[in-house]
């Protein structure tokens, strides 16, 4: 008899693909984009940590059933990635980890020293004493507004400030495109990495009120230095697309810098610095899309 099948940790996946113009389905046991020629291509879901589909893509209910038993997020974005309309959720958060993570969020002090903790990763110094949460985001706006200004400086790019339309994609010049897409492929890793970890997405702690608030907590402790100097530095090019060359750039940064690998022990790490005690999970609970054990890896 085979041995059971595990997934694929998720420190060994590609970090994500971009599809467009064609219905994903399930066709003789493969995972396929099928174009409107009749032409399929197969997609190894199971080795895929996030698949953005753009406009002109259609999801069978067959992809979506074998994309969540492989735990692939599957994110419903907007042209050239720039907009997130939905997302899937490979087995949901855990209610331990859920409520461990709520636990921090709601205690004053808990969350203060997982706030410092992730200012700390950022910049790369002590945080000051005393500072409150709105205090610190205060010092996070001038800060990043300075290492936007250097990175400019550095890669020759005319830069007159972070601004864009989201409604209106074409209007923004091409360093704020580049950024913008640059990000947008930071956030669907994150995503899927908080998912697989079994936390919630929407609970931060600098970031409150969104959907996605703790996946933008995590994505800018790597911001600066992974994606934002690839986004200058396409931009110093003046491409003619830049939103896919920010793809391909961040796809080889991704994969250089193993991203996937140092996500999930991030997260832990911020959350650790909370000091408050991880729960033991229920009996019987759903373990997360991808098990702990298959997260780190053998």
């Amino acid at each position: 008899m085979l041995p059971h099948l595990k997934s694929i940790p998720l420190k060994e996946r590609i970090s994500l693909i971009f599809l467009e113009r064609g219905e994903l389905d399930v066709i003789d046991g493969a995972f396929v984009l099928v174009d409107v020629n009749g032409v399929r291509t197969q997609i190894p879901v199971g080795g895929v940590a996030c698949l953005m589909l753009e406009p002109g893509t259609r999801v069978s209910h067959a992809a979506v059933t074998l994309a969540a038993r492989v735990g692939c997020l599957l994110v419903w974005v907007g042209e050239a990635g720039v907009r997130l309309y939905s997302s899937g959720r490979p087995g949901g958060a855990r209610s331990d980890r859920l409520l461990y993570q709520a636990r921090l969020a709601l205690d004053g002090p808990a969350r203060q020293r997982v706030v410092e903790r992730m200012y700390e990763i950022r910049f790369g110094d002590d945080v000051p004493t005393g500072y409150t949460v709105n205090q610190l985001r205060g010092m996070e706006g001038a800060r990043v507004k300075r290492q936007y200004e250097n990175l400019a400086k550095k890669y020759g790019v005319r830069w007159t400030g972070r601004r864009y339309d989201a409604s209106s994609w074409g209007s923004g010049d091409v360093p704020n495109r580049c950024l913008s897409s640059a990000t947008a492929c930071l956030y669907g890793i994150c995503e899927a990495a908080v998912l697989a970890a079994g936390y919630s997405p929407a609970i931060g702690f600098i970031h409150t009120g969104k959907p996605l608030s703790f996946v933008y907590d995590i994505a800018d402790l790597f911001k600066f230095d992974l994606v934002a100097p690839e986004a200058f530095r396409v931009a110093a090019r003046r491409p003619t697309d830049p939103e896919q060359e920010v793809r391909l750039a961040c796809r080889d940064a991704f994969r250089k810098n193993r991203i996937l690998n140092r996500i999930i022990p991030v997260i832990e790490d911020v959350l650790d610095a909370g000091g408050l005690d991880v729960p033991e999970p229920p009996e019987g609970s759903l373990p997360p899309a991808i098990p702990e054990e298959d997260i780190w890896g053998p």
